[in-house]
């Protein structure tokens, strides 16, 4: 097992069947572009877990700084493959992301998780996650 940040189009590109897991609506036609953007906009990052040259588990993150936690490491996705749950991959992953956010200075990381995604709660809380906030949103179309 070997965790990679993700960086050319043809490693995206490698990402999508794991990711797609978690976000069904995403259209690969349009992902490694859409990935693009955000890299460029938003200063998103992806690291993967390879085993044999191939994706079992994807995380999208990115830094941002807030008023009521300083800098902080923002997961925006995190999916072990189904196939792949239970076998050590998403822990290693969050630990590396928790590295991660230690090494460029964080306070924090912090994650949102749908509401359905009880087993994801259970990994986060045996994690040592905790729920510090609700969030809320509204559609503007």
């Amino acid at each position: 097992m070997q965790i990679k940040q993700i960086e050319s189009a043809a490693e995206i590109a490698s990402t999508f069947a794991v990711m797609h897991e978690l976000r069904p609506a995403l259209v690969e036609a349009e992902y490694v572009a859409q990935i693009q953007r955000m890299i460029e906009r938003d200063g998103y990052r992806m690291a993967a877990v390879m085993v044999d040259g191939q994706v079992q588990a994807v995380a999208g993150y990115r830094f941002m700084e807030m008023l009521y936690a300083g800098m902080l490491l923002y997961v925006d996705d995190l999916i072990t493959s189904a196939s792949q749950r239970s076998s050590g991959h998403g822990k290693a992953l969050l630990d590396w992301l928790k590295a991660e956010a230690k090494a460029q200075g964080c306070n924090e990381l912090h994650l949102d998780s749908g509401v359905h995604r009880e087993q994801a709660h259970k990994f986060y809380f045996r994690e040592g996650l905790t729920i510090s906030a609700y969030h809320f949103r509204i559609a503007l179309n």
